[in-house]
């Protein structure tokens, strides 16, 4: 399978969504089409465990401590729910920089680790949670097929869910595998460290207690504090600032509350070292970023 093929899939996609530049959400297949013809400045997200394949172009994700730049023909898994920075650096209009986002399904992959056989020296080294691999054509292969099976009714009923497994195993056996089977290990750091990131995404608005998420982890304090950083990339104090900050964001985005009722909302005392800390972050104040038909 030429990557070209997947290009070519989702350039026409886009085409008929008449999305020039920008992204699609593609209902159908569950998954996320980006194209841009020129690079961007670098921008606050949420991602949440995916696989991404750059199919043209390029980008940089990163946290506070670690940076990657993603080319045409590799791709990122990400393997925890995890604020990051990301930014497009290579994009023209004559190849614009094409990415495909696939949500990892968890229940999926559990019900696979069983049957997938231990490959030796195929645990990671490095625990950071996002993983950068050169992207195997039979996994792009089956993405393919995957889409064009969620063209029509019967093929999206019957053979897709067969495929979407297929993509997961194929993730699970190739170079992203020993990442996932980590996770996947309930008695592994990576799984309790994904399990403490879900706790203060569930309670988003409460003051972290690290020896509380230790305790809970079966850890010291210093212990957990090292992995989680180790896994996430970034303090777990500074990781629940950053999805507070976000969650703001899509809070103004899509509501007409008062600013100070959102901070209040996502935990903040302090309506004004809010605004601060959201300036900073987003590099203009939280009223910047209503969405204008909602203070109309």
């Amino acid at each position: 399978m030429d990557s070209t093929v997947l290009t070519k899939q989702i350039s026409v996609l886009l085409d008929q969504s008449g999305i020039r530049e920008g992204a699609l959400n593609h209902e159908s297949s569950g998954m996320h089409f980006l194209r841009h013809n020129k690079t961007t400045v670098q921008d606050a997200t949420l991602y949440q465990p995916l696989l991404c394949l750059v199919l043209q172009g390029a980008k940089e994700v990163g946290t506070s401590t670690r940076t990657l730049t993603v080319a045409d023909g590799q791709s990122l898994l990400v393997s925890h729910t995890m604020p990051v920075t990301s930014k497009i650096t290579a994009a023209t209009q004559e190849c614009p920089y094409i990415a495909l986002v696939l949500p990892l399904d968890l229940d999926i992959l559990r019900s696979l680790v069983p049957d997938v056989p231990s490959i030796s020296g195929s645990t990671p080294q490095d625990p950071f949670s996002i993983s950068l691999c050169p992207t195997e054509l039979e996994l792009e292969g089956a993405l393919a097929r995957y889409l064009k099976q969620t063209d029509t009714e019967d093929t999206r009923a019957l053979l897709a869910p067969i495929t979407l497994r297929e993509i997961h195993a194929r993730l699970l056996m190739g170079p992203h595998g020993g990442q996932l089977r980590i996770l996947l290990w309930h008695e592994s750091t990576a799984n309790r460290i994904f399990n403490a990131t879900q706790r203060i995404q569930a309670n988003i608005a409460n003051t972290i207690v690290i020896a509380d998420l230790a305790h809970r982890a079966g850890m010291s304090s210093s212990t957990f504090f090292q992995h989680f950083k180790s896994v996430t990339g970034t303090t777990p104090l500074q990781y629940q600032k950053d999805l507070r900050l976000l969650r703001a964001r899509d809070m103004l985005r899509s509501s007409s509350e008062k600013v100070s009722v959102i901070a209040f909302s996502v935990g903040y005392d302090n309506p004004a070292q809010f605004s601060r800390e959201y300036a900073r972050k987003f590099g203009a104040p939280p009223k910047q970023d209503r969405t204008p038909a909602l203070t109309a």
